[in-house]
Formats: structure tokens, sequence, C-alpha cells
């Protein structure tokens, strides 16, 4: 009996790695999260389920992240780095007074000026974080930038529906 015992558990040795590792996985490395409001349409959708890289923690213009904001996971676009003085004007994004071109919006902004916050630049170890919807995005526009810890990392797979989100930048 004992035998048989010590033959069971030699057997699910394999399947406890294999969760162990999983849930290591999950919790370091991807997991996934879903839209839930129509802030980054037409990039995303509700209810879009995609995979959260929380490998990756160095961020760059038009990377699309997810952050902690008041117990609530946010999803949004980078718009502004540390050090950059950042301006929607006439429906234009402009980075320290340069032109940046943005393909993917599907609706209009409205004006807005870093120093509406109350910066003359986004903050050290700070983002300007947009939602694409930008006429119903509740975003660093309202509530200020948002610090790099607080950025849980970078999407750029949906599960469902299946696909690469597309134009990144």
């Amino acid at each position: 009996m004992i035998s048989s015992i010590k033959r069971g558990l030699k057997e699910m040795v394999p399947y406890l790695i294999l969760i162990m590792v999983l849930i290591f996985i999950r919790i370091f490395i991807v997991t996934p999260v879903r839209v839930d409001g129509t802030s980054m349409e037409n990039t995303l959708k509700e209810n879009d389920i995609l995979i959260l890289n929380k490998f990756d923690h160095s961020y760059e213009r038009f990377d699309v992240v997810v952050f902690k904001y008041n117990n609530q996971k946010l999803i949004k676009r980078v718009i502004g780095l540390p050090g950059e003085k950042v301006e929607f004007r006439n429906n234009k994004l402009y980075i320290n007074g340069e032109y940046i071109e943005e393909d993917f919006l599907g609706s209009k902004s409205f004006n807005f000026n870093i120093t509406d916050l109350g910066y003359d630049v986004v903050p050290n170890g700070e983002y300007l974080l947009v939602g694409d919807n930008r006429e119903s995005s509740y975003d660093s526009r309202y509530f200020g930038t948002v610090k790099k810890e607080d950025i849980e990392g970078t999407v750029n797979l949906r599960l469902f529906p299946f696909n690469k989100i597309g134009n990144f930048n």
C-alpha cells in the first residue's frame, strides 16, 4: 500500500510542477485583462481580453499600458514621457512644440496643455496616459500623470477576439 501511495505521488509531481510554473507566469510575467469601457475605441472594444506583459517596464510613446488608479485597472496609451511638454491643439498632438501624428485616433481631442495640470513638463518617473477615444476617456488630462510604479505593464496581444493590437506606433 505504501508503495502505491509513493507511486501515485511520483506521478503527480510533473502536474504539480506545471501548476506552479503556470502560477509563477501568471503572477510575474503575463496575465489576462478585460477591457471595461469605451475609452480605447477604436483600438480596443469593451470586453476584449488582452494579455498584460508584466515583464516590460520600458514604456515608450504610444504603448498601450495597464495601470492602477483608485483600486481599478485602467488601460490607456502613453502619450507624454518624463520631461516632455505635451499639448493637444486643434485636434493635433505636440510634444515639445513638435507635431506628432496619431494615426490610431477615432475621435477628436479637445485642447489641452500639460500646464493645465500645474506642470511645465511631465514629471520625472511619471507618464501622461490618454485614451484613444478622447471624447469619452477619463485619463491623465483629468487626474494627472501616472507614476511608473503604478503601471503594471504593456498590452499588445488580444486573446479575444484573437490578434495583435493594431498600429501601436
